[in-house]
């Protein structure tokens, strides 16, 4: 009598699912690792969105718009229009060509009707890279490295 084998013996029903669990496992590091550089990411995109819109308000409705950022309770906005936080575990700078470094208080980017603002450099960072947002104060426009 020949009898077949039908079936998974338990060692490989073991031994798949140690590698199942073991993918899942690599993947969920994977994911929470990214998760910090894309909420860097869009910090970014979106405070280099309000100021390129500060900017057009200005153009467009011709009136002066400024944009305020606290930075020590870590916010920013268009005044009077919107305000959004930063994120705990980005850090925020700003170098202001007459001021210097300035780590602390309220600091104004002013754009004017013409296209122009008064402003400095922002600089964001991380536990793994910083960015810097700058502006051109003659034109206006708005260049993130």
């Amino acid at each position: 009598m020949n009898l077949k084998n039908n079936g998974f013996t338990l060692l490989e029903l073991i031994i798949v699912l140690f590698l199942i669990m073991l993918i899942l496992g690599l993947s969920t590091l994977f994911f929470a690792n990214t998760l910090s550089s894309n909420r860097f990411n869009a910090t970014v995109r979106e405070m280099s969105a309000a100021i390129k819109h500060a900017r057009s308000l200005a153009l467009i409705d011709g009136e002066r718009q400024t944009i305020t950022i606290d930075l020590d309770s870590k916010n920013y906005g268009i005044e009077s229009r919107m305000s959004k936080s930063i994120p705990s575990d980005i850090f925020i700078k700003v170098i202001d060509p007459f001021l210097g470094e300035k780590l602390n208080g309220k600091y104004l980017i002013v754009f004017h009707t013409t296209g122009n603002v008064e402003g400095g450099t922002i600089v964001l960072w991380n536990n793994k890279r910083a960015v810097s947002i700058q502006m051109d104060p003659v034109v206006g426009s708005v260049v993130v490295r």
